[in-house]
């Protein structure tokens, strides 16, 4: 069998609010995580590299910033590579890094990413503008792409028009009335302001009761029912992180001896044939979770009953409640979800979150906190995952070939479910949110469900408050409602 595969230094790097010109950029940030990540590994670690990945950055448009990496650290890889969108690339790097490493196609890998999203000037983008700011105007790969042009042209584009529905949706397979259900979720989300605020790199450092979370307020304003400010990711917020994948007979020649090995036991990725919100059949689960989770359990030889921890990705509350859901994870396991707090107050901008929270788990482990520990990584709106296992002990599996055979792999789940563009007459509603603007005003309304065909539908609701307020009260999933023709958008109105 192959050496087996080890994580053999990890870096984080925050830029702070209070910082002082000249400012950082991503390339400079990913350069600081990349050194720190080498004196992790050992002496020489650095210098061996000879693959570099790197995440996309979205929060500034640089050119070739993999090319440009390698020159500021003075490597010469025979591997360097720029990633796509998505918040499923780190966990996935590290499976393809762990596959090139098994096949003999390099010794070491460094995996870098960093973003600069925190405004420090007036005209710095801000809101839902920012996101893809980084994104080249001739980028043109499917992955820039969340929705479809009939959702966009009924309000959703961006993570924070789309989960607000698998939450909502949630919700209601729960039984629990909104104050039960709000508690429910901030208790959580609590938890894991606790674990950002004990983080030396997270962006936010105060824990947080349920109730501040979860409850409107002019700091914590409304965003996309039933979602605050508190309950969404931080994407304003300057972070890096970097680690090395070698073999263990390479990390062994440059450790100093401190700290437990941490061996990469498997992982998997996996994509579901249902990409789009309104290609779903189901807003409480996620099949491409479900097949990564058991792949990687498999390659792994350790299952998510057996693991210490995990590092769930935390986008969105319900996120982490469908993780949990596939994984078995019932409220009262005394297990950590997180290694970092979460997207929400550790900071989560583009696509390089994961990687924090795989450098915060190796660090556990290596110290001793954990044997083993699970991360997960998700893309757009759950379509794509991508699962780590992690331990302290070395596994018998051949990894050689996993990262192709997920590839190669048909989709996972069913087929897209079939809609109707221009329905009209009725329907039941699937799912639903209100969207806010800045000033805490209602902007729009968006609703799932199905005709009375049986076909999916997206539409809108009136701009009325007495509609908004109705349907920012308790759960609607199951109301009737009927669909009329608004010039190019259908509009939905409860029915009755």
């Amino acid at each position: 069998m192959n050496d087996a595969v080890v994580v053999s230094g990890w870096g984080q790097v925050t830029q702070p609010r209070e910082a002082s010109p000249p400012f950082l950029d991503p390339l400079e940030m990913m350069e600081q995580a990349a050194r720190r990540a080498g004196e992790q590994a050992g002496r020489g670690a650095l210098e061996a590299v000879d693959a570099v990945l790197v995440v996309r950055p979205q929060s500034r448009v640089l050119e070739a910033p993999e090319q440009a990496l390698v020159r500021r650290l003075g490597l010469r890889p025979r591997i360097a590579r720029l990633s796509g969108i998505g918040g499923q690339v780190p966990q996935q790097f590290v499976n393809e890094a762990a596959g090139m490493l098994a096949r003999g196609e390099a010794t070491s890998v460094l995996i870098c990413g960093a973003e600069t999203f925190y405004p420090r000037s007036a005209d710095a983008a801000r809101g839902e503008g920012a996101l893809l700011q980084g994104i080249p105007a001739d980028y043109d790969a499917e992955d820039a792409i969340g929705a479809s042009e009939l959702e966009a042209r009924h309000g959703l584009t961006l993570p924070i028009h789309g989960f607000p529905l698998f939450e909502n949706a949630l919700w209601a397979q729960s039984g629990l009335d909104r104050a039960a259900w709000l508690e429910r979720v901030g208790r959580m989300w609590a938890g894991f302001s606790e674990v950002a605020a004990r983080h030396p790199n997270a962006w936010t450092r105060r824990p947080l009761s349920a109730a501040e979370i979860t409850t409107p307020a002019p700091d914590n304003r409304p965003i996309a029912y039933p979602y605050t400010k508190r309950m969404v990711s931080l994407v304003m917020a300057d972070i890096g992180a970097a680690v090395i994948l070698t073999t263990a007979a390479r990390a062994a020649a440059t450790r100093d001896g401190s700290g437990r090995a941490v061996y990469f036991r498997g992982g998997a990725y996996a994509r579901a044939r249902q990409r789009f919100m309104i290609d779903k059949s189901d807003y409480t689960s996620s099949p491409a979770l479900a097949r990564a989770a058991a792949r990687a359990e498999i390659r792994a030889g350790i299952t998510a009953a057996e693991v210490a921890a995990f590092d769930l990705y935390s986008c969105f509350p319900c996120a982490v409640n469908v993780a949990r859901r596939h994984l078995g994870l019932e409220d009262d396991d005394p297990r950590p979800l997180t290694q970092t707090g979460g997207l929400g107050f550790f900071g989560g901008p583009g696509s390089n979150y994961a990687l924090h929270g795989i450098a915060s788990m190796a660090e556990a482990i290596a110290a001793g906190h954990h044997a083993s520990g699970m991360t997960t990584a998700l893309g757009w709106f759950m379509h794509k995952y991508a699962v780590g296992i992690y331990a302290d002990t070395p596994g018998t599996h051949d990894i050689s070939n996993d990262d192709r055979d997920d590839t190669a792999a048909p989709d996972a789940g069913d087929a897209p479910e079939k809609s109707d563009p221009a329905p009209r007459g009725g329907g039941v509603i699937e799912t639903w949110t209100v969207v806010y603007d800045r000033e805490q005003r209602p902007a729009r309304g968006i609703v799932y469900g199905r005709t009375d065909a049986g076909l999916r539908f997206v539409a809108r609701l009136p701009h009325d408050d007495a509609v908004y307020a109705e349907f920012t009260g308790e759960n609607v999933i199951g109301r009737r409602v009927d669909l009329a023709a608004d010039g190019a958008c259908t509009i939905a109105t409860l029915a009755g």
